[in-house]
This record gives structure tokens, sequence and C-alpha cells, in this order.
């Protein structure tokens, strides 16, 4: 029955992680900590997850429902985030047209 259970508790985060989006989130170069310490806490607090902090820009990459997004760009008036889709760049392409990934 506990097993049961469990797994009950468990499936909604399971069918979640489905539609969670991988993106980059970055900030204006002054934009204080605890905005992007909010942002953080909101995306983790909606089942998100932090897979990345940038040192040398504002920003963090992460794994988050779309709500949760959508949040976290309505949280700051004055500091707002960029959120872009984190995707495979590639740099190549060879006169056929084909793609290179590195």
């Amino acid at each position: 029955m506990k097993l049961f259970l469990t797994i009950v508790d468990l499936l909604p985060l399971a069918l979640a992680a489905k539609d969670l989006k991988s993106v980059i989130i970055t900030y204006p170069q002054g934009t204080p900590d605890s905005v992007m310490d909010q942002a953080k806490e909101s995306l983790k607090a909606s089942g998100g997850v932090i897979t990345h902090e940038y040192n040398l820009i504002k920003g963090f990459a992460a794994e988050a429902p779309a709500k949760a997004l959508d949040i976290v760009s309505t949280q700051s008036d004055d500091h707002k985030p960029n959120i872009e889709e984190d995707q495979t760049v590639t740099i190549n392409r060879d006169s056929v047209g084909e793609e290179h990934s590195f």
C-alpha cells in the first residue's frame, strides 16, 4: 500500500518532467543578485532545476515548466530577464548545406 501511495505522489512530478523547457535566462548588468535569487527560487518551487550558473554574465540555465518561466518574466519591473530556449549552436556548414555540430 505504501508503495502505491508513493507512486501516486510521484506521478504528477514525472508527468510534469515531460513539460520542462530547457532555457537560458540572463539579466542586464546591474541587476541585483536578489532578483536572480528570487527567480531561481520560483523555478525550483515550480518543479524546475537550475542546471548551470554563469560567472561572466548575469544569468543561469534551467529546465522549468512554461508557467514558471511566465512567472519569472514578470517578477521584476525594473530588471526584465531575457529568456531564450537552450539549443545547439552550429558554426560550420559544408558545401551541400549539411550542418555539423561541435
